[in-house]
């Protein structure tokens, strides 16, 4: 994730909305009983703290990904053979595994 974005996510007085959304009981229910052995004041907060930690996930994935795209589009104009191109893609994935 970019410093600017994480800067500007660190600010407690963002703008918030309100949502509602539709969850089973017992999931609710298990919810309110973990929050607070997680640290949490509430299953609110715990919720928000999923899908923060979901978004972060996904978003970095996906950030990385075009900024890959990028890197092999500017390898292949540059004339570097797919055979390379795809030897290293499957290098670093084996990187990425292990780390």
């Amino acid at each position: 994730m970019k410093i600017n974005k994480i800067k500007k996510r660190l600010h407690k007085d963002r703008p918030t909305v309100m949502v509602s959304i539709r969850m089973p009981e017992d999931v609710v229910e298990d919810l309110k009983r973990l929050a607070p052995l997680l640290g949490f004041s509430g299953y609110q907060p715990l919720i928000k703290a999923y899908v923060g930690q979901g978004l972060r996930v996904d978003m970095e994935r996906l950030e990385g990904r075009v900024e890959l795209t990028a890197l092999i589009e500017s390898l292949r104009k540059q004339g570097v053979e797919e055979e390379v191109i795809a030897s290293a893609i499957t290098e670093a994935q084996g990187m990425a595994d292990v780390a």
